[in-house]
């Protein structure tokens, strides 16, 4: 596909465990294109956990390649890492992550703090956000104030307040009820809609085929829909 904003080839993981060598991703190629909607489906156990965390530039792969808006992951120090997750990446968790003494708004803001703007932009900014996930009259609610579905929706806010080049979403419906999980599920067509490139990480099926695109993953190995992808 052209315009590639994400690419592995051979991505390997190993770990050390107890004195023994584990290959936990074993060969893995990817590429993702601006604007996609991608599942990766897989069960407990599968890598797709690790793959995930090599997306967001929480780990590095042992060996292979791996280039995010053209920047060859794995060169950089802690800083440039963490810059990389902070600017390129919007985190989207099962569990929402939000920090419960906080508001809607102050938990949106959070990530703009660490970029450097000022109060002013933070909270504009927050509150565009809040406006386009449809929650603009629970700004000022706590966590605890919030149904989990609303939850999620600060938590989606939060991760596209900084206008991320991709959303990785894990499990992102994984603690709601099938209703709610709907909901959400249509927020990420909404805002897939607006060109936002969006890769999901779950075990459902029926959560993936509403992606544009699955691929698998089972023990270690990546496999497009319709065969093994190379």
């Amino acid at each position: 596909m052209e315009n590639n904003i994400l690419s592995m080839k051979n991505i390997i993981k190993t770990y050390q465990m107890g004195g023994e060598e584990s290959q936990v991703l074993k060969g893995v190629d990817l590429t993702v294109s601006a604007g996609e909607f991608i599942a990766v489906l897989g069960p407990s156990g599968s890598g797709k956990s690790t793959l995930m965390n090599i997306i967001g530039c929480l780990d590095i792969p042992t060996s292979g390649e791996y280039i995010l808006s053209d920047k060859t992951i794995g060169e950089q120090d802690e800083k440039e890492l963490a810059r990389i997750r902070r600017e390129e990446i919007g985190f989207i968790f099962q569990s929402f992550h939000l920090l419960s003494r906080q508001s809607a708004l102050k938990n949106v803001e959070l990530p703009l703090i660490y970029g450097g703007f000022s109060a002013e932009k933070r909270k504009e900014r927050a509150t565009e956000m809040l406006n386009l996930v449809g929650l603009s009259e629970r700004m000022n609610y706590r966590p605890n104030q919030l149904s989990g579905g609303q939850q999620q929706r600060v938590a989606i806010a939060r991760a596209i307040s900084t206008n991320p080049t991709v959303l990785l979403a894990d499990e992102p419906t994984g603690a709601l009820d099938q209703k709610t999980g709907a909901q959400i599920m249509k927020l990420f067509h909404e805002l897939n809609d607006d060109g936002r490139t969006i890769i999901m990480i779950t075990h459902d099926e029926n959560i993936a085929k509403q992606a544009k695109r699955i691929v698998r993953i089972l023990d270690g190995v990546l496999e497009e829909e319709g065969g093994i992808h190379v």
